[in-house]
């Protein structure tokens, strides 16, 4: 029980952030180093509850003295969303079991841990501190940023492609949380779709409403019918919020619903929210090119580009649902930027007449 206490870095409000709270942390790095204090600098309530703290301790050099943390988010309703399909708790899962071997750049974790029953707590290095950027959610990517995120995107992919061992192996990439996160958004689908819809205005075409609600109405068949091409590691988030910076290098944040699927999906949803809709006209047909020719140097063969944008098409239905959710929900991103990202997602599927190339 004593070595249990020890381990445990578990927290659920900020007032929980303490001294002997990091002590344990750092004693996993500096056993005789001594923490003098702990300073929350701010506090952020979405998703889920995001920290960032100064931490005072002698042991300079081996551990840093800014950090990130994430817990369960203290909003209400964020958190009924959240922590009943424990998107949290497969985060930690990723960041303790897949992502050594994961292709590409990831923050630094100082502790990660999910504990059945009394919570889940996230600890890494604050971005600051290693001179990254965050990114912003409703950053609008020029065409070299987007070209690095698609060859990092691919490279992922590839790395994980076709790989049906990885489910034997990480069942709860697919597992619990995937099939809680299915029910639900079945369940709630077509009140939150009609919900989001109206409070997106002018924002979303009429003309795309009826075909909306009808997707939602439809969503476990569809989602079955997106879930057809070959299996993949996905990251199911990729917004600008969700990246960061070393100089021109893209890393990738915020694995909260990161699954087996398709890898067109991810490439759909990063130019969706990432790229503003003149911009993603101009570009991405190259963008798709850079994808599919990416995986083929990772050694995938067999890429017809004509299926791949029939599929890209069909997949944009995706950002845009979760945008709109997001803001039927509320609280769980800032306003204006769900707003923005609304408008790009609405364009892009606007521009290829995703809602049809369903039926393909």
């Amino acid at each position: 029980m004593l070595n249990s206490l020890r381990n445990n870095i578990v927290v659920h409000r900020p007032n929980q952030l303490s001294r002997q709270w990091a002590q344990r942390i750092v004693n996993r790095y500096a056993a005789n180093a001594k923490v003098s204090e702990v300073d929350v600098q701010s506090v952020n309530i979405g998703t889920s509850t995001r920290l960032r703290l100064t931490v005072k301790h002698d042991a300079m050099g081996i551990v840093p003295s800014r950090w990130f943390v994430k817990t369960p988010s203290l909003a209400i309703k964020s958190r009924a969303i959240t922590a009943i399909p424990r998107l949290l708790h497969k985060e930690v899962h990723f960041y303790n079991s897949l992502s050594h071997g994961t292709p590409v750049n990831l923050p630094q974790i100082l502790a990660a841990q999910s504990l059945l029953g009394r919570g889940t707590t996230l600890v890494m290095t604050d971005l600051d501190e290693l001179g990254y950027r965050p990114g912003l959610t409703a950053d609008a990517l020029s065409l070299e940023q987007a070209r690095r995120v698609v060859e990092k995107l691919a490279g992922f992919h590839a790395h994980y492609w076709d790989n049906a061992g990885l489910l034997k192996t990480h069942r709860w990439l697919n597992g619990f949380s995937h099939n809680v996160e299915n029910h639900m958004g079945t369940l709630l689908a077509v009140p939150l779709m009609r919900r989001g819809l109206e409070r997106a205005g002018s924002l979303v075409p009429s003309k795309l409403h009826r075909s909306a609600l009808h997707y939602a109405a439809d969503r476990r068949r569809i989602t079955k019918i997106l879930a057809t091409g070959v299996q993949t590691l996905v990251h199911h988030d990729c917004h600008p919020g969700n990246l960061f910076w070393n100089q021109a290098e893209p890393g990738f944040l915020d694995w909260q619903l990161v699954r087996m699927g398709e890898g067109i999906s991810d490439l759909a949803y990063f130019l969706a929210t990432s790229l503003k809709p003149e911009s993603r006209r101009t570009h991405e047909k190259q963008l798709l090119e850079l994808y599919l020719a990416s995986l083929t140097e990772h050694g995938i063969g067999g890429l017809d580009e004509e299926v791949y944008y029939r599929r890209y098409r069909a997949h944009l239905v995706y950002p845009f649902e979760a945008m709109i959710v997001t803001l039927a929900i509320g609280g769980m991103m800032e306003h204006n930027s769900n707003l923005e990202l609304i408008a790009r997602a609405s364009a892009a599927i606007d521009d290829h007449d995703s809602y049809a190339a369903l039926a393909l």
